[in-house]
């Protein structure tokens, strides 16, 4: 009988330092070592640390990567997906509602889909459409980082400007790093304010 490849999607989710680029790098070696084709794509939005041509982690492990602005670069990058083993995404929240299709369609092609993304915002609501990929996904890896107030297990994006925390109105895209964020448990999180002439015109 001839042997059909079997695709998937792997979700690597959670807040930010917890370690979700690092895991999704950590996945890509491995496949590498294993002679798979692979490649690995980015949101154009993230341009840190190791630019737009790589994705790295916040401990400076690094691979390379091809930038996007929209999910569907990803199957015009790629051509035809038997010609390749493992896709690789990271910073998916970023990305427009395109990349649940090409996620799925990939995996229907035999291609190991892996993506890795912040799944709340700094108001603790879902981000993008990383819960409808989490939803789909055959595999869902939800890590924590360390909140910085108490040491427990942060779930939690606490988005600061000038020590603060930002108000609810703020956009909800900020690419920062540890001079914008903080990882926080539910308990030390506290949630965006919002102004008092918003709040009544609701």
């Amino acid at each position: 009988m001839t042997h059909q490849r079997v695709g998937r999607i792997e979700i690597v989710a959670g807040v930010m330092f917890s370690g979700k680029s690092e895991e999704l790098i950590r996945r890509v070696r491995r496949a590498l070592i294993a002679r798979r084709q692979v490649r690995v794509f980015k949101s154009h939005l993230d341009a840190r640390y190791e630019g737009l041509h790589h994705v790295s982690s916040h401990t400076g492990v690094a691979i390379d990567a091809a930038p996007i602005d929209r999910a569907e670069e990803v199957l015009r990058l790629i051509g035809d997906p038997d010609t390749v083993d493992v896709v690789a995404v990271d910073e998916a929240q970023f990305l427009d509602g395109a990349i649940v299709e090409v996620a799925t369609h990939l995996a229907e092609r035999g291609v190991r889909v892996i993506c890795a993304g912040t799944d709340t915002d700094f108001r603790g609501e879902p981000f993008g459409m990383m819960g409808h990929l989490m939803a789909i996904a055959e595999d869902v890896t939800k890590l924590q980082a360390i909140c910085v107030r108490c040491g427990d297990l942060a779930s939690r994006n606490q988005r600061l400007v000038n020590g603060e925390p930002a108000h609810w109105n703020m956009p909800v895209v900020l690419v920062g790093g540890s001079e914008s964020y903080e990882a926080r448990c539910r308990r030390c999180f506290q949630v965006p304010r919002q102004d008092t002439d918003q709040v009544a015109l609701l």
